[in-house]
């Protein structure tokens, strides 16, 4: 579940050095052995809080030949951070603005799915405003069963009934956390956690 995910997110950031790896990988990738020189550690160390970090896939490997290449996964860690601070505030008033009113809101929707969907049902294309971005993805990804878990194929073929950029709207799905990844399974999230469009200004 997103909850565990968010555990081990931050039991993976829970040491100094891995903390000073992220903050080294961030202007780029660096391989190991840099890594062990600039901050004055030994490549088994850099090696062992890697794999740390990996497991919780805040980073990204690369080989080439014996060389071990490392890079974030920017993407995850954002995401992951951004959760965490939803989930804590899930219940509370201290996330963003007020709502919309609710009339508003359904106006705003209706609007939106109208616009951007064929009367056959297929997404004419992805928008670029936020707001109706969310309001789109929201309205496809209800059709997902909550609890079940989705291999990526499934994802793909759902989501191609409504737009053929699956991989766009898959990631999108993942990014404003509608859904989450583990071990290439993809499950939706407690509704409460999803991107709230009725909060953007």
């Amino acid at each position: 579940m997103q909850l565990d995910k968010i555990v081990n997110y931050h039991k993976a950031l829970a040491d100094p050095t891995r903390i000073r790896i992220l903050i080294l990988l961030a202007d780029g990738e660096l391989n190991g052995q840099v890594l062990a020189d600039k901050l004055g550690v030994t490549p088994a160390t850099i090696t062992h809080h890697a794999a740390k970090l990996r497991e919780a896939s805040l980073l990204y490997e690369r080989r080439v030949k014996n060389t071990i290449y490392f890079s974030l996964n920017h993407h995850f860690i954002k995401a992951n951070a951004a959760a965490s601070v939803e989930l804590i505030y899930s219940h509370s008033n201290e996330t963003g603005g007020p709502s919309m009113p609710e009339d508003k809101a359904e106006r705003l929707q209706q609007s939106v799915l109208k616009n951007f969907f064929t009367t056959e049902g297929k997404l004419k294309h992805v928008p670029a405003q936020l707001k109706k971005k969310l309001i789109i993805l929201e309205h496809i990804v209800s059709r997902l069963e909550k609890g079940r878990k989705y291999t990526e194929q499934e994802i793909n073929d759902f989501i191609r009934q409504y737009h053929e950029d699956f991989a766009t709207i898959r990631r999108e799905f993942i990014m404003h956390r509608f859904m989450f990844r583990d071990n290439e399974e993809y499950e939706l999230n407690p509704r409460k956690m999803w991107a709230k469009w009725d909060k953007l200004t």
